[in-house]
């Protein structure tokens, strides 16, 4: 294979992916361009971008240079066609979900999701009538059992927040191909540095960039990745996507962009019409963030197997839910999935409720107690009274974040430091 023609690694593309030094000054950095809107050549050139018979730039919203540089790197790294950037990961979610479906469709999804995944999909259901159809179990043929002939969609995670379960991938890919159905992934807790589900099956993979991606906690955004998989023409199910739009002079999306068109659709709805657009400068920051993502996701496992198995061992501690250790639940697809270890994101219960969890929490010094996850530093919240406070008690335990849980995001400090602080947090645990 000559020089030209091979792909780079992943950690060269995390690198390199979407950039280039930039032809009219020759800045290596990604430039950033902080501007609403750009100058057509002609009136003609801006009815073309405008009718998408070309492409260009126009207004910011909509696309960006710096923007489109993320959007390219993104896609690389998750092995898709194209990426359409947006302003949160809840706006990706949000985005997939009205672009796949109108008032009355339905969609399979995991009955183990973000908290704030949960409440979206809630409040879609009551409000514009998209309904979800949570399957009861994480198995492959949970999903399957769930599935009725308004199903538009299967949603789950590559690995559950907060219990950092690894699902079975290839298995729900299976089951959407069957009923032929696209499969949309949230990756947020993965990275494609430690799970590409596309390669599994998956046909749509969202992302926030506010953990991992970015990595330092400085920048909310989100992005969807276009499988370019799905044969969207195979149904009329899908109206964005293969009706003309009359107001694109009758543009069919499968037909101009047939290998991108759920993202083309995602541009069209969501960022011309709804208008999510994320800042060039979070842009910028995600990219520079995801240069070293491969090395700081190496050390978050690290990190995390470490502490993980600290806590399983202490005698305050009455469960750990993280499927890295051995004997633990779902060990063999961890294993078979993530061989570099699922994550940094877990949780665990003190034997002494929810008192002792509180206790927890407000007594540690070197762990941030803060709401996000994915951060070079590490970061403990309740879930139970935040995040995933709106489900039932039920709901709470199945998912593991009952009122003695507390969740862990594990940076990248030094471990020893690390255990130490859980260790005298631990020793003012009643």
């Amino acid at each position: 294979m000559s020089a030209e023609s091979r792909t780079p690694r992943f950690a060269t593309q995390a690198i390199h992916a979407g950039a280039a030094p930039d032809p009219a000054t020759g800045a290596r950095a990604q430039p950033i361009y902080f501007t609403n809107g750009f100058v057509f050549d002609s009136t003609e050139q801006a009815a073309d971008i405008f009718a998408m018979r070309r492409t260009g730039f126009s207004y910011s919203r909509g696309s960006n240079p710096t923007v489109a540089a993320l959007e390219r790197r993104v896609a690389a790294l998750e092995g898709a066609k194209a990426a359409v950037a947006v302003s949160s990961g809840q706006s990706a979610v949000l985005l997939v979900l009205m672009t796949l479906m109108k008032s009355g469709d339905a969609y399979v999804a995991s009955p183990r999701l973000f908290g704030g995944s949960l409440g979206l999909m809630r409040r879609l259901d009551g409000r514009y009538d998209l309904k979800p159809q949570f399957a009861k179990g994480l198995s492959p043929a949970d999903f399957e059992a769930a599935i009725t002939p308004e199903t538009r969609a299967i949603v789950c995670e590559s690995i559950v927040n907060p219990c950092a379960t690894v699902m079975d991938l290839e298995g729900i890919s299976a089951v959407a191909r069957r009923h032929g159905l696209p499969l949309v992934v949230d990756n947020t807790l993965a990275s494609p540095a430690l799970i590409r589900p596309i390669e599994y099956g998956a046909d749509i993979v969202v992302h926030s960039t506010s953990k991992f991606l970015g990595g330092s906690g400085q920048t909310i955004g989100g992005v969807i990745c276009d499988a370019g998989s799905f044969d969207w023409t195979k149904t009329s199910a899908y109206n964005l996507i293969t009706d003309p739009w009359p107001d694109y002079d009758g543009l069919v999306i499968t037909e101009r962009f047939p290998e991108i068109s759920f993202a083309v659709a995602c541009r069209l709805f969501g960022l011309r019409d709804l208008g999510p657009g994320l800042s060039p400068m979070n842009a910028f920051l995600t990219l520079t963030g995801i240069e070293t993502l491969p090395l700081r996701m190496e050390r978050h496992c690290a990190n995390a197997r470490a502490v993980a198995a600290y806590l399983k061992d202490h005698p305050k501690v009455d469960w750990v839910s993280y499927p890295g250790l051995p004997g633990q639940p779902g060990e063999a697809l961890a294993k078979r999935y993530v061989p570099q270890g699922p994550g940094s994101i877990f949780t665990f219960a003190l034997k002494g409720g929810e008192a002792a969890a509180i206790r927890f929490i407000m007594s540690l010094e070197l762990v941030s107690h803060l709401v996000n996850i994915g951060e070079i530093k590490s970061l403990a919240i309740h879930p139970a009274t935040t995040t995933h406070r709106q489900l039932a008690d039920d709901e709470k335990a199945a998912a593991c974040v009952g009122p003695e849980t507390v969740r862990l995001s594990i940076g990248l400090e030094s471990v020893e430091d690390l255990i130490a602080d859980i260790e005298q947090a631990l020793a003012k645990v009643g």
